[in-house]
Order: C-alpha cells, then structure tokens, then sequence
C-alpha cells in the first residue's frame, strides 16, 4: 500500500477518488450533458495520474438529485445506454477502469415501478463488467426500487471489486457479504451530507479493518440547495488505516496504489488480526489443546 506518488506497478493497481460537486439538474439534456463532462474528468485525471488503473465517482454524479418525481422517472437511465456510452468511450480513450453512478436506472417495469439506484463497472476496453442496485435505499427519504445482492469482479490486475452505495456501508452484514464472496477492495459511493460526517468516516475506516479489506470511498461535495456533502472521500488500507482522505473541498480528488500481493499474503498469513479466517475457524487455539482438528470450527 503506497500514497503520495503517482504511479502504480505491476502488483499495484492506481486507485483515485474523485470528489466531484453534487450537480443540480432537471432535463435529460441536463445528465447527457454532465455525463461528458465526468468522461473529460476520466480523461484529465488521467494525465495527471499517469499509474492510475481505476476511477471512481460518487453516488449521484450523473444525475444529481431529483427532488422532483416526475423529473427522477423522466429521467432514468437504460444501462447500456447513452450515459454508459460516454463512460465506455472515456474508459477506453484514458485505458482506465471506472465506477460510476445511474440514479436511477429504469425498473423493468417502468414506469409503473421505481428506478434503481445504481453503479457500474467499466473496464479499460469499454465494457460493464458489474452492475449493482443499491441494497438499502436511504429511507424514509430515498424512493428507489431496492436491489438484492452483492457482487464481484475481477478488476484491474486481478483485484477482486465489489461495489456497494452510500447506506449500504452502515450494515455490516453487506460489507462482510462481499469480502466473504472474495472482494479484496469494495468501493463504496456515497452522496453522503451533513450532519454524518463523523460516523461515515469512521464506519469505512472500521469496515476496513474488520475485513481486512481496501476501501475506496467517494462522496460528493458542495450544496445543492437542499443538502451540503461534506466530501471526504477516502481510500483505506485493508489494516484500517487511511491511505488519503479529501477535505471538503469541491472536486477534489485522492490516489493511491493498492497491492494485490500484500492484502493476499495478509489473509493468508496474518494471525490476530485476520478477522476473515478466524470466522471459519473459530477457537482453533483451543481445539489444537484439546487434541482436536486444528480447523477451529466453521460454524
């Protein structure tokens, strides 16, 4: 695990979080339009980074925030669809992976039921390689149809991803249901506002650590006439510990270089802290002083 630097390595994938203000917008012509305006981030970004491997933006990026019903149906997004066309054609044009944000992508049942909030994954040659559907929609206020699992990939170099959105991350349960399907790094999207800020830093920090995992986070900023984001985006090692972490400034943008070999020789070889294979193999201590299976037990 590395930070400071701008490059990455062979065993070391370029991870940035891209802190981008929260936009307000209304029309279909609104998002297209913002859409590109994230494909040149991708592109920018990636010449100042040149190491980085993988981009990620916050939850609600693409469509800000549609406090008006009627405009967050009009607008919904088909994934594929125009808006993962412009992230495709960024992806491959600055040969990096990234992750971002549909709020929502249209039900199939549209418009007789509710979008989905969702992410993408897009790899360096264009392609959707995962698409989750937020779990735990932020209620009483968030209206979207809620998703149903978890998943991962394998992303660049070989990293395991999955990808999880904003209220998700304050149930342990979907945090250790990803790392239990193997994700090594889980990236966590957020339009995350005031008052939270002290928890939602904490809560990834300590996801981290309990799944000895890498967490990459990405909140919005600014204001959008309703809500203020306190940014903070993050990326953290899987022992815990912050790597870099935004302030609350608009735009900005963290990076670091995330070892595939060293979180794998942690979960191989780590002892007290391996909280993952102690879960399995649970008081195998004692079971080797009883005379029993050094396996611990699974249960």
């Amino acid at each position: 695990m590395r930070h400071g630097d701008i490059s990455s390595s062979n065993d070391a994938v370029g991870v940035a979080v891209v802190q981008y203000k929260m936009p307000r917008l209304h029309t279909r012509a609104d998002v297209i339009a913002n859409a590109r305006e994230i494909a040149e981030r991708v592109v920018g970004i990636k010449r100042g980074l040149p190491g980085m491997d993988l981009i990620v933006f916050p939850e609600y990026s693409t469509h800000g925030i549609m406090y008006d019903a009627k405009e967050m149906y009009d607008t919904a997004s088909t994934i594929p669809g125009e808006e993962t066309d412009i992230f495709a054609a960024a992806c491959r044009k600055a040969n990096v992976w990234g992750v971002f944000s549909l709020t929502g992508e249209r039900h199939e049942e549209h418009p007789n039921k509710a979008p989905y909030n969702t992410l993408v994954l897009i790899n360096n040659q264009g392609e959707i390689v995962q698409k989750y559907r937020k779990i735990m929609p932020w209620v009483p206020v968030e209206g979207w149809y809620p998703g149903d699992c978890t998943y991962v990939a394998d992303g660049p170099k070989g990293l395991k991803i999955s990808l999880i959105i904003c209220d998700d991350g304050n149930y342990p349960e979907i945090w250790r249901d990803c790392v239990m399907r193997g994700a090594e790094l889980v990236v966590r999207c957020q339009g995350y506002m005031y008052p939270a800020k002290d928890q939602q830093v904490l809560v990834s920090k300590a996801m981290a650590f309990m799944n000895n995992c890498y967490v990459a986070v990405a909140n919005a900023s600014g204001f959008d006439g309703v809500y203020s984001y306190f940014g903070h985006s993050a990326i953290v090692g899987f022992d815990g510990r912050t790597l870099g972490e935004c302030g609350e400034e608009e735009n900005g943008v963290q990076y670091a270089e995330l070892s595939v070999s060293l979180i794998r020789d942690a979960r191989r070889n780590m002892q007290s802290q391996n909280h993952l294979y102690k879960l399995l193999h649970r008081g195998y201590t004692g079971k080797i002083g009883s005379g029993e299976s050094p396996n611990g037990v699974a249960q």
